[in-house]
């Protein structure tokens, strides 16, 4: 593939994920961040496929970026895991105050 069409093929994906993330409601922001957590998952585990067999031809290159890939998606996995946490716990009861007055 020549490099024209991958840069294409980027700044078409580049778009259309700005025109979609941009039509999210706020109320649903959240479940979706939750649920792309899986997918940068998946990208954990297939850019440790690479970094491990050494990439295609063995380059330094392909090495670099798929470390790089690794602690990226797992910056996201960590943080989206911490916001759908904190989102969690918007929603546990609070324990009722015994006395029945304000502290």
């Amino acid at each position: 593939m020549s490099i024209t069409l991958l840069a294409f093929v980027f700044v078409l994906a580049l778009f259309l994920g700005l025109e979609l993330i941009g039509k999210v409601p706020a109320t649903l922001h959240t479940p979706l961040m939750s649920g792309s957590n899986a997918i940068s998952g998946i990208g954990i585990i297939g850019a440790i496929a690479v970094v491990g067999n050494g990439g295609a031809q063995g380059s330094t290159a392909v090495m670099v970026l798929g470390a790089i890939a690794v602690g990226f998606a797992a910056i996201n996995v960590v943080g989206g895991y911490l916001v759908t946490n904190r989102m969690l716990a918007m929603f546990k009861k609070k324990p009722s105050n015994e006395q029945g007055g304000k502290a």
